[in-house]
């Protein structure tokens, strides 16, 4: 399976708490919830396509504890979201959790995320799917072990906050594969990994 992973950021990099004031207040961050205005049917047809392509989950310990206080209880078969999550194998990187009761969740990375996670990628099917969980994000780029990247810049900045991209991360080439824009002004861009940076000089 390749994994993709799709992130949330603002113009200005910061990936923390976009859906809601209580979802990452770590660091003292203030501004939780700056993705809620811009969502509009655009915005839902993309999301809908990257879940359509989904065969398993691969979530943070945070964003687990988000999405299992939640989904579960949306058991609409028509919806595009919750259908999906709620039926398809949901594998949870964490060093701390004891159980995941999520139906279908089971606990990875104990001893070696790395390892975890290449098995995974090594399972016949589509895309084993990322969707923010920040941290696990971060160290799977350190590791070279993220396919695609679809990143979605909100027309917002807000100063403060945990980024994608941080200091010490490696070095890496990206082919852009995809553009769009919804009409609230997100700007929905798709990479695929594409080996190391190549330098020159003008």
């Amino acid at each position: 399976m390749k994994l993709t992973l799709t992130q949330f950021l603002t113009l200005d990099g910061v990936i923390q708490a976009p859906g809601g004031p209580e979802e990452d207040t770590s660091g003292g961050f203030t501004h939780g919830g700056w993705s809620f205005p811009y969502g509009d049917e655009d915005f839902l047809r993309f999301v809908t396509e990257v879940f359509d392509r989904a065969d398993a989950f691969l979530l943070g310990r945070r964003t687990y504890d988000i999405f299992a206080s939640y989904w579960p209880r949306h058991t609409d078969p028509a919806d595009p979201i919750a259908s999906r999550l709620n039926a398809l194998p949901k594998h949870v990187a964490s060093t701390t959790l004891t159980a995941a009761d999520w139906q279908g969740a089971q606990l990875i990375g104990r001893e070696d995320l790395v390892k975890d996670v290449t098995a995974l990628k090594e399972q016949p099917g589509r895309e084993l799917q990322l969707h923010g969980s920040a941290g696990l994000a971060q160290s799977l780029l350190r590791h070279d072990l993220i396919d695609t990247l679809h990143l979605l810049t909100f027309p917002v900045a807000l100063g403060t906050g945990k980024r994608l991209f941080a200091d010490g991360g490696l070095p890496t080439a990206f082919r852009h594969t995809g553009a769009r824009t919804t009409s609230k002004g997100v700007a929905i861009h798709t990479y695929e990994r594409d080996g190391r940076p190549e330098y020159g000089s003008y």
